[in-house]
């Protein structure tokens, strides 16, 4: 399964903070935003990815993440050179993703919970056409929503309804088999000139082959595109690092638990950034799997 992380999109809604920057560059507590969404391709056990957003943004996210290689990981990047819609990633990321089963993260989102990575690995084990996640919302009107029958298999998926007929938001997040970029193409750009992924996934709805696992009780998710849900996403994080002692997100334990790279690979990156709490916190993770 290759990984597609979706980082574009101008910002305008966190004007100015975003004049100069990417919000994906933002810092969510400790660690830039992006690191949320990139360790939950990491997590389902993806190691080529690709980071698409704009020309602007691109070069500093390269300076970030490099080529995933301090990471055991595959990155690469493309443009999008104006925000077309979600599901114009797959076209932008067509030579990537070609012939293969794709993970799609929306790279403002931010998922936690105990034993997300075994959920997702399991998503990608079971993946049969399209697997959407969602989580229960207060506005579902707000969101896609997604309705499921008395059996727990999914029926209709709703845009921002006025009515919603269900609580389950779907998130960005979204597993596709290799036909995904055949459907996209066939996506006709909807009234506001954007490629929907909701139109993506209804064609696998009529298919008979969307499905939807909800993450409920006990995991989060947050969407930290506006000021005041990027300064909430901090303050949880903050929170449960200060409690637990853990890290959310921390690329270079993820690689490391997922067996990416050894304990020494580990370390050494941690050691780079000795001055930092996060830094030190790598190091002693690195020691304790030494």
């Amino acid at each position: 399964m290759k990984g597609i992380v979706l980082a574009g999109g101008s910002g305008t809604r966190m004007y100015p903070a975003t004049f100069a920057t990417s919000k994906q560059l933002l810092p969510v507590y400790d660690k830039p935003l992006v690191y949320y969404p990139l360790s939950v391709l990491m997590l389902a056990g993806i190691r080529e990815i690709l980071v698409i957003s704009t020309p602007t943004a691109l070069p500093a996210l390269r300076a970030l993440l490099g080529d995933g290689a301090q990471l055991g990981l595959d990155l690469s990047y493309a443009v999008q050179t104006e925000p077309r819609g979600i599901a114009d990633a797959f076209l932008v990321g067509a030579d990537h993703i070609a012939g293969h089963e794709t993970a799609l993260v929306l790279g403002d989102n931010i998922f936690h919970g105990a034993g997300f990575g075994e959920v997702l690995r399991r998503g990608r084990a079971e993946l049969v056409g399209c697997t959407l996640f969602s989580h229960p919302v207060a506005d579902p009107e707000r969101y896609g929503v997604g309705e499921v029958d008395e059996r727990g298999r999914l029926v209709a998926i709703e845009e921002k309804p006025e009515r919603p007929r269900s609580n389950h938001a779907i998130t960005g997040l979204y597993f596709y088999d290799s036909d995904v970029l055949e459907v996209a193409r066939d996506v006709v750009p909807s009234a506001r000139g954007e490629l929907e992924i909701t139109d993506v996934n209804n064609v696998y709805l009529k298919n008979g082959k969307a499905r939807m696992v909800t993450l409920g009780r006990g995991f989060t998710w947050l969407d930290a595109g506006t000021h005041e849900s990027l300064l909430e996403a901090s303050q949880y994080v903050q929170v449960l690092e200060h409690r637990q002692g853990v890290r959310v997100a921390c690329l270079e334990e993820v690689a490391l638990r997922m067996g990416f790279i050894g304990a020494d690979d580990c370390y050494a990156l941690g050691e780079r950034m000795v001055n930092s709490d996060y830094g030190r916190y790598v190091m002693e993770v690195a020691r304790q799997a030494a």
